[in-house]
């Protein structure tokens, strides 16, 4: 069932000050500004009723243990001069792990992001382990009242997202996949509107890892392993400054959650496991646990 209501889930929603690390991309059409196409067309869903873009959240439950790790690059538009004195909205320590424990990955990241870290955005972007998906360029909100994130006007709102095609094609990332996050995991009708006609699945996720400002490893650990299960798509963060914890929960949950039996998965891997069906209904996240 496709979520329209208003999905603030708490997974992405860094506010101003987050930033992580993802990439994008769009199937087969060739619009200016579009995603580029991929040799192979990735699967996505159908649009829903009125052709609103479709909304995915976990894969079927039925298949097997597989669970997808996605991570956001949340740098927004307005971030540059915090970058140039210093901060660090990239984790390539994190990525390092993932390849080391050979963990297939989704990446959404921001245009914004991969300007910044053009030579990291190409070698993700080069790198079969990981696939890189559409973050918006700026990181700012699709709805009011979305984390303090600053609000992207509705007419800009495809523009924003074909931008970050473009970063990520610039950056040197080939094939961006048709899969969008929205900013703080926020949207609703309107931003589902405004965004069908360019060919995306909107991604979202059922596990909420509350990476985000965590200090304490352990229990972000816990949170992950309580939450997931079968199909699962987890959000969590590769900002070191953001989100330090994340590659030693990551060195936790890769060995726990194999050793229950699961195998790790990239989102295309589930879409692609869903047949073109939606994956089920909308689940909130408590607003306090947020991420970017």
């Amino acid at each position: 069932m496709i979520s329209v209501a208003r999905s603030v889930t708490a997974a992405c929603a860094l506010g101003a000050a987050l930033a992580a690390c993802g990439t994008a991309g769009t199937p087969g059409a060739k619009p200016a500004g579009s995603a580029s196409p991929s040799a192979t067309r990735p699967p996505v869903l159908a649009p829903g009723p009125g052709r609103l873009t479709p909304v995915f959240e976990h894969g079927p439950r039925t298949l097997g243990k597989t669970v997808a790790l996605t991570f956001d690059a949340d740098m927004t538009a307005d971030q540059g001069p915090r970058a140039a004195a210093g901060e660090h909205f990239d984790n390539p320590d994190l990525i390092g792990t993932l390849r080391t424990l050979k963990v297939p990955a989704t990446i959404f990241m921001t245009g914004r992001w991969a300007e910044q870290y053009p030579a990291q955005a190409r070698s993700l972007g080069h790198d079969p382990q990981f696939e890189v998906a559409n973050h918006s360029y700026s990181h700012y909100a699709f709805t009011d009242d979305c984390y303090g994130l600053p609000t992207v006007a509705e007419d800009r709102m495809k523009t924003d997202v074909e931008r970050a095609y473009a970063a990520l094609r610039k950056a040197g990332v080939p094939h961006a996949l048709p899969y969008f996050r929205f900013p703080g995991g926020c949207y609703d009708r309107q931003a589902l509107r405004a965004l069908s006609g360019i060919g995306v699945t909107a991604v979202q996720w059922d596990v909420v890892s509350g990476d985000a400002f965590a200090t304490d490893a352990d229990a972000v650990a816990q949170q992950v392993l309580d939450g997931v299960k079968p199909g699962s798509v987890v959000v969590m963060h590769c900002t070191r400054s953001a989100a330090p914890t994340t590659e030693q929960v990551v060195r936790t949950v890769v060995p726990e959650l194999r050793k229950q039996g699961y195998r790790f998965v990239k989102v295309s891997e589930l879409i692609g496991e869903t047949n073109g069906r939606p994956s089920g209904g909308r689940q909130e996240a408590p607003r306090t646990a947020r991420s970017g």
